[in-house]
């Protein structure tokens, strides 16, 4: 079973193209695959599958073995691998979270639309009605659906909050019956955010595009930035734009290497 290791900003993952021989993604598989130790380790696992009215369908797992509905960096780095092979400059996905599309943005960047923010309780979704903006959580974070829930916190300075112990004390918040992914982030300038996160179902990771979009859009509606900022996250930097369209992601994408996994690893499963 060959697979690709990829990563954007140190969000990393490992890819497993299905378009023209099926292989059977089992959850046994994700999780030894994702083990740093005796697997290869990864934030996601992606799978790419053939589509009937698209370039490609993709579907996303966290290292726990659960699916994630949407994962913006692996998409990018995914975009940037089939626009190299087929030679196109823009690309239409498919998710669970919806359609997606990808374009060449120039100088090595890829660009995703993550599609509109899901702003309402029940499509983030959120255990009782609620307002979205400001929860009833010590910290009044807000909360966003970007194809899998999200929960942000503005604070005085990201690199102080203890991630390791805030994240997963909100992940199972009851308030989340899906669990939920947890930023933390702190206002640079008008347009400019430093953002941390701790992924559901992954722990702390060095980026996440589903995240910057998340947090881009709640700091907009709450009037602390414009709709287009820059994020530096603890792998770099992202551009987050919120259009009328979607929300758009812009950054730069790694392929790693390609490998194989041996018969003797996938006969211990």
């Amino acid at each position: 079973m060959p697979f690709m290791k990829m990563h954007g900003l140190g969000n990393d993952f490992v890819v497993i193209d299905s378009r023209t021989h099926v292989y059977d993604v089992t959850e046994a598989l994700v999780r030894a695959v994702g083990h740093r130790h005796t697997g290869i380790g990864f934030d996601q696992l992606a799978v790419i599958e053939t589509a009937p009215t698209a370039d490609a369908h993709l579907v996303f797992y966290n290292s726990d073995g659960s699916r994630s509905g949407a994962c913006g960096n692996a998409t990018r780095c995914i975009a940037r691998y089939l626009m190299d092979e087929s030679d196109k400059s823009t690309l239409h996905l498919t998710t669970e979270r919806g359609d997606l599309y990808a374009v060449d943005a120039g100088n090595g960047l890829t660009s995703v639309n993550m599609g509109a923010p899901q702003l309402a309780w029940d499509e983030i979704p959120l255990a009782e009605d609620m307002d979205t903006l400001e929860l009833p959580i010590e910290g009044a974070p807000t909360a966003t659906g970007m194809g899998n829930p999200h929960c942000t916190f503005f604070v005085e300075d990201a690199g102080r909050i203890p991630l390791e112990e805030f994240g997963p004390r909100y992940e199972h918040h009851p308030l989340y019956p899906e669990r939920t992914n947890v930023q933390v982030a702190s206002i640079i300038g008008p347009d400019h955010l430093r953002m941390r996160v701790w992924e559901r179902g992954v722990g702390i990771t060095m980026a996440s595009g589903s995240s910057s979009c998340a947090t881009a859009v709640a700091a907009a509606r709450r009037g602390l930035t414009g709709r287009r900022v820059l994020i530096e996250l603890d792998g770099g930097s992202l551009e987050i734009d919120w259009r009328e369209d979607g929300v758009w992601m812009t950054g730069a994408t790694m392929h790693v290497a390609n490998g194989t996994f041996t018969a003797q690893f996938l006969a211990s499963l």
